[in-house]
């Protein structure tokens, strides 16, 4: 049961993992969009890397407050865009997690890559 368990948080992981260097392959090849983006271009990385922090701060507690479970979610910012992996309990969580983020303020978009975990897996 627990190789099972470990398999399973490393195939998350690594998908998460595939899915954000993706992301940041194709993000800096489009045009740039409003908001977040075109304000950290004269930051340093120091700078953005603490700001994608406090946005994700942000959410997180956004998602608590909205009564999302957050065991099992990672909630990733960069430059304004939202990535929402792991799992959920249920479907309704999954939308209710994307909806409660996208009305963050300082949120540009959200991409969510989560999947529903059904008891006993």
């Amino acid at each position: 049961m627990k190789t099972i368990n470990v398999l399973r948080l490393a195939a998350v992981t690594l998908a998460t993992v595939f899915s954000v260097n993706v992301w940041s392959q194709t993000a800096g090849t489009a045009a740039p969009s409003s908001g977040a983006p075109s304000a950290s271009a004269g930051m340093s990385k120091k700078e953005i890397r603490k700001a994608n922090r406090a946005l994700s701060r942000k959410v997180s507690q956004a998602l608590q407050k909205g009564g999302v479970q957050m065991n099992g979610m990672n909630v990733i910012a960069k430059r304004g865009a939202i990535t929402l992996a792991g799992h959920a309990a249920d479907p309704t969580q999954i939308d209710k997690a994307t909806a409660i983020a996208q009305g963050v303020d300082g949120v540009s978009s959200v991409k969510n890559i989560m999947t529903v975990q059904y008891g006993g897996q």
